[in-house]
Parts: structure tokens; C-alpha cells; sequence
């Protein structure tokens, strides 16, 4: 699946993002997930954010994921993620941060333990 931006090599990043280089929300990060909230658009879309919000249609897609489909560079990606965020059409989850994930080697210890099992 993959899409890409009409005629992105002739238009300029701050077009697509209407002159913005920063997102509205400083929480998106390379592998934070995005998908959509299944709510129609209220007004009238961009092609790009149009383009981006049928891609997270296929299901849970990593900013980065997301910015490599559309052939364009994470920033805009960012700013157009945050734009529909704002906009109430695509949600956001940030990635587990490390001190909330499993001790490595007590998961490691679990998988021994049932490789001994069978």
C-alpha cells in the first residue's frame, strides 16, 4: 500500500503544512502509534491530510510508518498527524516508555520455563 503526495516534488514542505514547522502537540514521536477515530470530516480535507487519513484507514500505523507510505519527511508528517488529532478524525497512543516495560530477563527466565515444558 502505498501512496503518495500529488506532485510532492513541486510543492514545498510549508505549503503542505501551511507555513508551520512545528505540530501542535510535542508528544508524537517516531513510533507513536496513529489511527482513526472513524468520525467523518467536518469540513473540507487537503489532499494530504485526504491521502493520510485513508493510510491509517488500513489500521494502527507508527508516525514514521506513516510518513515513509507518503514518501515525505517526518515533519510534515507531524504537523498534518497533529492537525487531524486536533480536528477529532485520527488518535494518537504513545509507545510504552521503557520503565513501564517487562524486566528483560524475568521475560527471558518465563521463556525458558516453558521451552523446559514442552
Amino acid at each position: 500500500m502505498t501512496a503518495r503526495f500529488r506532485d510532492s516534488a513541486l510543492v514545498r514542505p510549508y505549503v503542505v503544512t501551511g507555513g508551520r514547522a512545528v505540530p501542535s502537540r510535542n508528544t508524537l514521536d517516531l513510533v507513536t502509534l496513529v489511527r482513526t477515530t472513524g468520525n467523518p470530516p467536518q469540513t473540507l480535507l487537503t489532499h494530504e491530510k485526504q491521502e493520510l487519513l485513508d493510510l491509517c484507514r488500513g489500521g494502527p500505523l507508527s508516525v514514521a510508518e506513516t510518513a515513509a507510505h507518503l514518501a515525505v519527511p517526518v515533519g510534515i508528517c507531524k504537523v498534518l498527524i497533529a492537525d487531524l488529532v486536533d480536528d477529532g478524525l485520527l488518535t494518537i497512543r504513545a509507545p510504552v516508555p521503557p520503565a513501564e516495560l517487562p524486566d528483560r530477563e524475568l521475560v527471558e527466565e518465563v521463556l525458558r520455563g516453558l521451552r523446559a515444558l514442552s
